[in-house]
C-alpha cells in the first residue's frame, strides 16, 4: 500500500478531476486512474464514484476513509520535516487557506520575513470564504488558515494578528467626503448595501447600538460586488478597512462608534502541527507584535 496513492485519491477531491489531478502531481491520466483502480481492487471496496453530470464524488466509504488518509500524509510530512530539521536541511510544504484582503494585505508581509529565513519551504495556497476555509481546516485540506475569530473558530488554535475596524465606504462625490468622523445617525436615510454573511454580523451590531434602522436598498454577498455598487453611485456600506481600504476608486471614512473584527491565523492544534507551520505561526505573530 503506497502513500502515492493516497495523495493522488486526495488530490482528485481536492480538485474535482482525474485530469487535473494529474496534471498538479505530473502524472497521466490513466496512472492516476490505474492508482486507484489498483487500490479499491486491492481493499475490495469502491472509493469514488464518476458521475458524467455531477463529477466526482466519495461513496460512503471513502467519506470515511479520506480523513484518515489525509492524516497519514500530514504525519509523513511532519516526519520528513523533523528528519530535515535534525540534519539541518530544510524541506516542507505548508498549505495556507485564505480570504482575498488578507491574501493581499496580511499574507505577504508573513511570507516576505519567513523567506528569508527559511527560502526552500514551499506553499500552497487555497483562497476561499470564511466557511470555506472553517471546513478546510475541519478536513485537513489546508495546515493554517486565515479566520475572523467567532463561534465557528472556537474549536480551533489560534494565533492572533490584527484588529479590522469597519469603516464606511462611499462614492467619491457623495456628501460623507469632507466629514472626518460619519455619525451612524446619518446613515438613517442613506440607502445601503448590507453585505450577507462573512461580516454581517458587526455591521448589524453597529446599527443596533446606534438604534438606527438601515435603509437596505440591495443585499450582497461578494465583496468586489459591493464595492462596485459603491462606486457607481448605488448606495453606501460598512466593511472591514483591511478590504476596502485596497479599492481605489471608493472613498472610507471613520464610523462614530467603533466596531472591530479580530483577524487571526487558525490551526488545528499547534502542538501537534509540523516543525514548518509552527515556524511560520511564530514568524506570522512576530510580524503583527504591536509594540507595548
Amino acid at each position: 500500500m503506497s502513500l502515492i496513492r493516497f495523495e493522488i485519491i486526495t488530490k482528485v477531491m481536492e480538485v474535482g478531476s482525474f485530469t487535473k489531478a494529474a496534471e498538479r502531481l505530473n502524472m497521466t491520466q490513466s496512472a492516476v486512474s490505474h492508482a486507484i483502480a489498483s487500490l479499491e481492487s486491492e481493499w475490495g471496496v469502491t472509493l469514488l464514484i464518476r458521475d458524467r453530470r455531477k463529477g466526482i464524488a466519495l461513496t460512503e466509504v471513502g467519506q470515511k476513509i479520506l480523513p484518515h488518509m489525509r492524516e497519514v500524509l500530514n504525519n509523513m510530512e511532519k516526519i520528513n520535516q523533523e528528519v530535515a530539521l535534525a540534519t539541518n536541511l530544510e524541506i516542507g510544504t505548508i498549505h495556507i487557506g485564505t480570504f482575498s484582503s488578507a491574501s493581499s494585505c496580511l499574507l505577504p508581509k508573513i511570507l516576505a520575513k519567513f523567506q528569508k529565513k527559511h527560502p526552500k519551504i514551499e506553499f500552497r495556497f487555497y483562497e476561499g470564504t470564511y466557511e470555506e476555509i472553517t471546513e478546510w481546516l475541519n478536513s485537513g485540506i489546508i495546515d493554517i488558515g486565515f479566520v475572523v475569530e467567532d463561534r465557528s473558530t472556537s474549536d480551533f488554535d489560534l494565533v492572533p494578528l490584527i484588529k479590522d475596524e469597519m469603516v464606511i465606504a462611499f462614492h467619491p462625490e457623495h456628501k460623507f467626503f469632507n466629514k472626518q468622523t460619519v455619525n451612524m445617525q446619518d446613515l438613517q436615510d442613506e440607502p445601503f448595501i448590507m453585505p450577507t454573511g462573512m461580516y454581517q454580523a458587526h455591521v448589524e451590531a453597529l446599527f443596533k447600538q446606534a438604534n438606527v434602522k438601515p435603509v437596505i436598498r440591495f443585499e450582497v454577498h461578494d465583496c468586489n460586488t459591493i464595492a462596485n455598487m459603491v462606486q457607481e453611485g448605488l448606495g453606501v456600506t460598512i466593511g472591514p478597512a483591511l478590504f476596502l481600504k485596497t479599492q481605489q476608486t471608493i472613498k472610507i471614512g471613520k464610523l462614530n462608534i467603533i466596531n472591530w473584527r479580530e483577524v487571526a491565523l487558525a490551526c488545528s492544534s499547534i502542538s501537534n502541527a509540523s516543525p514548518a507551520v509552527k515556524e511560520f505561526l511564530k514568524v506570522a505573530k512576530h510580524t503583527f507584535d504591536q509594540p507595548k
